[in-house]
């Protein structure tokens, strides 16, 4: 990284609706459910239910899991005087994926029906298309930043 100071540091995470906790009293609930409704089914000699039952515990857990997984995903935009760097992070692992000069970086905008929007960060006629996690108010504010922060950077750099 240059030793430049950095202009916009801003971390893309995607949104989960449900906390860990949150999380926990819906398997406590899903489970507790599921062994009445099994006690009640081996109550009557249903043998095989309280089986499938277990099965769809263990399905929304595992579905849980997954998505819980995805949700440590990121993406890290940083903008310096001398470059503008998209990097992808899973935990504390992170690879760049895009590095171009400040100066001939430009943000673009596609909006794609009333409430669609894509940003992109253009360097001649290569793209990277970035905030896919934000909604799409919020990808245009991000665009709005990247723009003023590489202007800034740009004024540093050119003055």
């Amino acid at each position: 990284m240059p030793s430049a100071g950095l202009y916009m540091d801003a971390l893309i995470t995607p949104n989960r609706s449900l906390s860990r906790r949150g999380f926990r009293v819906f398997m406590t609930i899903l489970i507790v459910l599921n062994l009445a409704i099994a006690a009640l089914f081996v109550a009557i000699g249903a043998l095989p239910v309280p089986v499938f039952l277990g099965l769809d515990v263990l399905g929304v857990f595992i579905a849980f899991k997954i998505h819980y997984r995805s949700g440590q995903r990121a993406e890290r935009v940083q903008v310096t005087a001398d470059e503008v760097r998209v990097l992808h992070q899973i935990g504390s692992m992170a690879r760049t994926v895009w590095t171009s000069p400040t100066a001939f970086t430009r943000v673009e905008i596609e909006v794609e029906g009333e409430h669609e929007a894509k940003v992109s960060l253009k360097l001649s006629a290569k793209r990277m298309g970035i905030g896919a996690a934000l909604s799409p108010p919020e990808r245009s504010d991000l665009a709005r930043a990247i723009e003023a922060a590489i202007r800034s950077a740009r004024a540093e750099r050119y003055r």
